[in-house]
Formats: structure tokens, sequence, C-alpha cells
């Protein structure tokens, strides 16, 4: 199995593609992880191959995916169907479910409060996902904390637009950062 700290690692800056347009880019792009955080279950497929066959790291956002259920079947569905590297998801359930089927996993959390931020730790101890992603990416606080409890790599998403916010995340603890902001996937 490829170490996934290792991989971030090397590949401090993910990309978070949102639509077709940003499919498109991210092709060319130096960037070898991505994020996919759009699509349907008619062409999640179709975009999971034309990233794998541009040498892309994928993950698919199980929960975003328009037409499909984010539970097991789904991500059976997702697994033999795309096959990507790893999901993505906000749900412990999907964590414990889609490490079973060999899948790399991802839990998005969102640091708002004192009290998100102990429900996640308690969720992450729960499911051990092989990293975390936490959302908002700027809230450098909030990585700080986690890193320190859960022993997990961190991936700061959200927000992140500028290569001083990269700077701060991965200063803060952040293993790597995902984003939107296509200038910082260079």
């Amino acid at each position: 199995m490829i170490d996934i700290e290792g991989l971030l690692i090397e590949n401090p800056i993910v990309a978070a593609v949102r639509n077709d347009g940003d499919l498109e880019e991210v092709k060319t792009s130096s960037v070898k992880i991505v994020f996919i955080l759009y699509g349907s279950i008619s062409n999640i497929v179709h975009i999971c191959r034309t990233l794998m066959d541009n040498n892309k790291i994928v993950f698919v956002h199980v929960d975003l995916i328009d037409g499909l259920k984010s539970d097991q079947k789904g991500i059976e569905f997702i697994r033999n169907a795309a096959n990507p590297f790893g999901i993505i998801t906000t749900k412990q359930g999907n964590i414990k479910h889609a490490k079973n089927l060999g899948l790399y996993t991802i839990q998005r959390i969102f640091g708002i409060d004192s009290l998100s931020l102990e429900t996640a730790i308690k969720s992450i101890h729960t499911s051990m996902p092989s990293a975390v992603e936490v959302m908002p990416g700027v809230a450098s606080k909030v990585i700080n904390s986690l890193e320190k409890e859960v022993g997990l790599p961190i991936i700061a998403g959200g927000l992140i637009n500028t290569k001083k916010e990269v700077m701060e995340a991965l200063a803060a603890g952040a293993m790597a950062i995902s984003t939107t902001e296509k200038k910082l996937w260079e």
C-alpha cells in the first residue's frame, strides 16, 4: 500500500475540481492529487478515468455526487465502476466501509466551534480515516489542535486562495492543502 503521509508530503498542493472547466485545466497541471467535488452517477466514471489517464491520484467526494446515495452501495459503485485511489466523506460509517473495500479515506470535518471540533475528534478516533480534511483550511488553530489530537495526516481545505494561506496552513500542522484556486496548482 502507498503511504498517504509520504504522498502528501511530496505533493502538498491538492487540486479540488468543481466543474468540467476545472477538470480540463487540472489535466495538464503539475498537480498530482485531485479531489473531485462534483459530478453525477452518469459521469463520475468518465471524470475519474480522465484524471487517471493523465496520471492523477483521484479522490471522489462521495457526498457530492448527484444521483449517488453516499451509503455502502454507493461507495461500492464508486469503487467498482470508477476505481479511484480513495474517497472523501463527512460520514464515519462511509470511512469504515470504504476502508474495508481497500480505498484510502479522507474524512472532511468542519471546525466552526469548539463543540464541532470535539465531535470531529471523537468521530476521527472511531473511524480512523487515512487522513483528515479540515474546513475551512484557514483555521490554523483547528488544524493545530487536530494534528496533536488525532495523529493522522491533515489536509486543509476551503477558502485558501493565496500562497500565504498555504504556508500558514502548512505551518499550523497541515500536511497538504486542497484548493480550487488554479494559480496555486502550479
